[in-house]
């Protein structure tokens, strides 16, 4: 039970940090390369039906949509479907969003175009995410215990605390330079309390990989229509030479 509470609260919390203030810290770049490596999108996947599709539902997203991503039906069957039974549905949550309303007051949003859904002077919405999941220290003083950088006293837990650690934030007060009598406080780094089962530099690539996954579920078409774009491209500008040079010709005789 400790358990569905706290990934209730990390449901909740979600799209609340993703509608934080942009006057915050600055956005680290989500690595691009990321949408183009089939792999990582794949451990995406996982990390997502794994780590996410416990309390959120994807309602636009059906599970053999994943064949896009180089995955077989068995493959998706044996290691996808936790909250389903049939290739062909749709990624619903198996919480009964009666109740979660009943116990929280509200339902668990769907995370199926959650990467577009942030974006501002400060980068996009997959800037929002890496840097959002990458930035959460230990707080004794919140009611989960938990805060993050990206967005100061948020109201959900760290979801993926066992793969990166404990760890606390280190701040140190600054004065105001306009004023003296006032002091600020300054973010100057992290301290790991305990280990994770994965290196910093491991857990960065892991949640590259899966913002890679919500930015690529959002819309998984858009390579494909990138690639015929540039064909349609291709096309109209052969076919304007074409009809550029045949009204010439068909003009030429004309006074």
């Amino acid at each position: 039970m400790k358990k569905l509470i706290a990934s209730l609260l990390l449901a909740l919390g979600f799209v609340a940090g993703v509608s934080a203030n942009e006057g915050g810290m600055a956005w680290d770049k989500f690595p691009q390369e990321k949408m183009s490596d089939v792999a990582a999108l794949q451990h995406g996947a996982k990390l997502f039906v794994n780590y996410c599709l416990n309390c959120h539902s994807a309602a636009f997203m059906r599970y053999n949509r994943l064949r896009d991503l180089d995955l077989t039906e068995d493959q998706i069957k044996k290691n996808m479907l936790f909250a389903s039974e049939k290739v062909g549905d749709v990624m619903k949550t198996s919480l009964d969003p009666k109740q979660a309303k009943e116990w929280f007051g509200a339902v668990p949003p769907d995370l199926s175009v959650i990467a577009r859904s942030r974006a501002g002077s400060n980068g996009t919405g997959a800037d929002y995410l890496y840097t959002y999941l990458r930035t959460y220290y230990r707080d004794e003083t919140k009611p989960t215990g938990w805060n993050n950088l990206a967005f100061p006293n948020v109201g959900m837990p760290h979801a993926l605390w066992e793969l990166q650690g404990q760890r606390a934030a280190k701040f140190i007060e600054v004065k105001d330079p306009h004023d003296p009598s006032k002091t600020t406080h300054r973010f100057d780094g992290f301290e790991q309390i305990t280990p994770g089962t994965l290196t910093q530099t491991q857990y960065d690539e892991s949640v590259a990989d899966l913002v890679a996954y919500l930015n690529w579920m959002a819309e998984p078409s858009q390579a494909l229509r990138v690639r015929l774009g540039v064909w349609v491209l291709i096309f109209l500008a052969v076919f304007t030479l074409f009809a550029w040079r045949l009204n010439a010709a068909y003009w030429k005789d004309v006074k």
